[in-house]
């Protein structure tokens, strides 16, 4: 008969994305998870397979988390498109997961160490990607169908151009930079999409 866990293995793969988050895939050894997870190497092993599958995992449920919170808070509601972008971009730069500063976005941190080389990690990460792109597309559509964003407005590039700054302020949060300067660029990429139109006289 198998021998009963004696740990929940969900709560075991949200402290492992702490420490894949707190210090990446190449410096979080398989010692290091141990320590935090509280498992011998044969049982971390016999659970998760190896390092890289429970890396996989910390993607998968950091997705599953942080992801679905930045697409809720892309939902307009009744507020202004533009008020939604400004507030959400700053979330982005001062909501530090359990008070720590300077860890940036699990997602970003992986695709800039990792880049292409993992085609697993990849996927995962342009996915995690692309649900950013598609909540901006879907806010920046109904903003410019409700008539508060020029009629113009090239939807697709817009969301590039917003997409980029988002990664761009996470990396500089993750250096530290001073928030009065990150809102000022915020600031200015929503300048970007262009005035309201002008209601007909």
């Amino acid at each position: 008969m198998a021998r009963p866990r004696q740990f929940d293995e969900q709560n075991a793969v949200a402290s492992a994305t702490e420490l894949f988050w707190r210090r990446g895939y190449h410096a979080t050894s398989v010692r290091d998870l141990g320590d935090e997870l509280r498992l011998t190497p044969s049982s971390l092993y016999r659970t998760f397979t190896d390092k890289h599958t429970l890396f996989l995992r910390a993607l998968d449920h950091y997705r599953a988390t942080e992801s679905a919170e930045a697409r809720q808070r892309l939902h307009a509601g009744d507020r202004p498109v533009r008020e939604v972008i400004r507030e959400w971009m700053l979330w982005l730069v001062t909501c530090p997961a359990d008070g720590e500063s300077g860890r940036g976005c699990f997602v970003v941190n992986t695709a800039t160490e990792l880049g292409t080389t993992d085609d697993q990690v990849h996927q995962r990460t342009e996915a995690a990607f692309e649900v950013t792109r598609q909540a901006l597309r879907s806010l920046l559509t109904e903003g410019r169908d409700h008539g508060e964003l020029p009629t113009d407005l090239d939807i697709d590039a817009a969301v590039e151009l917003l997409f980029t700054m988002v990664l761009g302020l996470r990396v500089r949060e993750r250096a530290g930079h001073d928030l009065a300067r990150l809102t000022t660029a915020i600031d200015a990429a929503i300048q970007a999409l262009g005035p309201a139109p002008t209601e007909p006289a």
